[in-house]
């Protein structure tokens, strides 16, 4: 059974960075796209950013800019790196395999992890 396993969320000022961390035990990793979601409190799950199994990135218009999205295949593992961080960022930060884009729009494929929260105070 495929795991993810998020990590690299903490509380963070306005203006800092973070880098999140995922990592998958199982599945097929490498042809496999990956995304980064996030849920904040009394909002819908979205999509953050997504990598394409060769490495093409897509960042959703809120943090384009500002986050990079990054995979490192012998690790099967995909970062999320966060920079210029604002209080709406605040949310719990999850990774899935992803399939898409369809009319630009990726859809969760996989199971949840646990995520990690990222608290970016002002």
């Amino acid at each position: 059974q495929v795991q993810l396993v998020e990590s690299g969320g903490g509380l963070v000022q306005a203006g800092g960075s973070l880098r999140l961390s995922c990592v998958a035990s199982g599945g097929d990793f490498r042809r496999s796209d990956m995304g980064w979601y996030r849920q904040g409190q009394g909002n819908q799950r979205e999509l953050v950013a997504a990598i394409t199994s060769d490495g093409n990135p897509d960042y959703g218009d809120a943090v384009k800019g500002r986050f990079t999205i990054s995979r490192d295949n012998d690790k099967k593992q995909v970062d999320l790196q966060m920079n210029s961080l604002k209080p709406e960022d605040t949310a719990v930060y999850y990774c899935n395999f992803v399939a898409g884009p369809v009319d630009g729009a990726w859809f969760p494929i996989g199971s949840w992890g646990q995520g990690t929260q990222v608290t970016v105070s002002s």
